[in-house]
């Protein structure tokens, strides 16, 4: 069988901030990809605002990189199981990874996600040994660590003979030893020519193509990416797309896109084990494969995860609606989430009985509070429900999604974490002493149990410690409340402005959320209880004027430190009859029903029925 010698795709897999997209960085800046005077951002592969504040990779990017004569194609993968449909659907289009492991951490929660994702496809695995420079570095110990992942997840012998590369890339050096490290990524080009296999090459079998990711791109509309398996295409071919429901469409390729450093550039032909982007068809989607016309011959079909956690979006409708976005209408929001599922495959978005409010679901809480964050942005306005687990039907019994949950804590903090986990009806699976104080536990926890977890976990170890889940199964649904919030809140009474004198009149009442001068309406969320019931207060409240002089008139009033919700926070925090408002500029906590007496009617309702 002929070989393209001249290709190699790869894909790069890693556990959340393990430094694979530094990596890519530094695997183009000393291919000679790029110009000498050229500008090349950190992170070049992060392009959205989000991924780029956030650390974190959101959607895979490919790009492609010449070393010598050949091409490597390298597709970077999210590391966080949010995001895990993309991964499975990248090991397609490669044939070999880069598992990036952090020299100190060693191997996580997503770490093995990724890697059991790889083995299962039989890719080639090539291990880079990041963050070599560390101090704490354990180089030995996490080998030893990602052997026995490897045993544990079924490797073949070929896989477990895979190479190591020793890597700092923050710092752009490589060797093939820990203290052998040079300012080159030559030792990590040259195992990838060595150790991954070239694709086959069948440039003259009749054309296979599959549609592995989407993009959408307003003047050609949608874009598919993915792999020539087999044959060759080219731009003005006649092909034929083979439809999930058995269809077959013919269409013209009107624009056909290579990869380059990081730029789309249009070419004329792609051929066998090139990675392409293709245009000229508006309802292409994921999974389907493209074929010539006289040989229409499917792949097998992608699989693509599942939801697990759904929200309401609602059109705002809070007394302070309009003043801060620029959309606010529920045809401008239903637009906004129909686009989103152009490029989205994990999202669903099914509409309710009222004709302002839908029901998203997503593949868990970074998945959906990302979406939300990028519609603020750009100038959307929305209300959301608190979320909710999607429970399934498996062979008659009613299922719940459970995640594999991973801490890393200090010692004097296991007893706190293991008691907050269990009452989220977690289940201990194991707990290893690291040394240093350090102590990891694993757990088994319902998704539901999580919801609203990482705050908690935050303040119980204080900031130290490192939580890490991932979807894990679905196991029979458990009965009770899992992680229901316990403390009641205080509700403003009227509208106005936060006065200090209301704000200082009820910190011994709770936690107050906002700060004086901040416009407030009846019915809005103000602060936390500390009692489980719910409280109306008045934090407009103005001190009454007296012509009486104080004793204490020189002393300076000093309010307590208000708490700030983030967007995840606010989300997590809200109850059943609570909304989280969403504007460019503000998130609000309010109750659905503003009125007071309403409200009291409700739920006395509600405790009868």
């Amino acid at each position: 069988m002929q070989l393209r010698e001249d290709l190699r795709n790869i894909a790069i897999i890693a556990h959340v901030d393990h430094g694979k997209t530094t990596l890519v960085d530094q695997m183009l800046k000393y291919s000679g990809t790029f110009r000498e005077h050229e500008q090349v951002d950190e992170r070049a592969m992060d392009t959205n605002d989000i991924e780029r504040e956030r650390g974190i990779t959101i959607l895979s990017k490919n790009t492609a990189i010449k070393h010598d004569d050949t091409t490597i194609n390298i597709l970077d993968t999210p590391g966080h199981a949010d995001f895990g449909g993309e991964v499975e659907r990248i090991m397609k289009m490669v044939d070999g990874v880069l598992l990036v492991v952090d020299a100190y951490e060693g191997c996580m929660p997503q770490t093995r996600f990724v890697l059991k994702k790889a083995l299962e496809q039989k890719l080639t695995p090539i291990v880079v040994l990041n963050k070599i420079d560390r101090p704490n570095a354990r180089p030995d110990e996490v080998i030893d660590e990602v052997l026995d992942l490897f045993i544990e997840l079924g490797a073949d012998d070929d896989q477990l003979e895979f190479p190591v590369i020793y890597a700092s890339a923050l710092n752009g050096t490589s060797g093939n030893e820990p203290e052998e490290q040079a300012e080159t990524m030559d030792p990590v080009f040259t195992t990838i020519l060595d150790h991954i296999p070239a694709p086959a090459d069948t440039q003259d079998d009749p054309l296979q193509f599959q549609v592995t990711l989407l993009d959408y791109n307003d003047y050609v509309g949608r874009i598919g990416i993915g792999r020539v398996v087999r044959g060759t295409i080219s731009v003005g071919k006649q092909v034929v797309v083979l439809k999930k429901d058995g269809t077959e469409k013919s269409f013209r390729i009107s624009k056909l896109f290579g990869f380059i450093g990081l730029k789309r550039m249009e070419i004329k032909e792609a051929k066998a084990g090139d990675i392409v982007a293709i245009a000229g068809m508006d309802d292409i989607n994921i999974g389907e494969t493209i074929c010539s016309s006289d040989y229409p011959e499917g792949l097998p079909w992608l699989r693509i995860d599942e939801p697990t956690l759904q929200m309401t979006f609602v059109t705002n409708n809070s007394p302070f609606a309009g003043r801060e976005g620029k959309y606010i209408t529920s045809r401008q929001i239903e637009e906004r989430l129909m686009k989103q599922l152009e490029t989205d495959v994990s999202l669903r978005v099914e509409p309710t009985e009222t004709p302002d409010a839908w029901t998203v679901s997503g593949r868990g809480e970074l998945h959906l509070s990302i979406l939300i964050e990028n519609m603020r942005r750009e100038g959307y306005e929305l209300q959301l429900s608190k979320p909710q687990v999607i429970i399934k039907e498996i062979d008659g019994v009613k299922c719940e999604p459970v995640e594999h949950v991973q801490v890393d804590v200090p010692e004097d903090y296991t007893g706190p974490v293991m008691e907050s986990l269990g009452e989220r009806k977690g289940e201990m699976l194991d707990m290893v002493n690291q040394g240093n104080g350090q102590v990891r536990i694993e757990f088994k926890v319902p998704s539901r149990g999580l919801i609203g977890y990482a705050t908690e976990f935050m303040s119980l170890t204080r900031g130290y410690g490192i939580l890490n889940h991932s979807f894990d199964t679905y196991e029979p649904v458990i009965k009770g409340q899992v992680g229901e919030r316990r403390e009641g809140v205080l509700v403003s009474l009227e509208n106005g402005k936060a006065s200090t004198y209301g704000i200082m009149q009820l910190e011994d009442r709770g936690v107050i959320f906002v700060e004086p001068g901040t416009e407030i309406y009846a019915g809005m969320v103000v602060g936390e209880h500390n009692r489980e019931n719910d409280l109306t207060v008045n934090i407009t409240k103005e001190k009454h004027l007296t012509n009486v002089r104080s004793a204490t008139k020189d002393q300076t009033a000093t309010i307590r430190k208000t708490r700030d919700l983030s967007l995840e926070e606010a989300i997590e925090y809200i109850d059943d009859d609570e909304y989280c408002e969403v504007t460019p500029e503000s998130i609000r906590l309010r109750k659905k029903i503003l009125n007071n007496n309403e409200r009291e009617k409700a739920a006395k309702k509600s405790r009868l029925g």
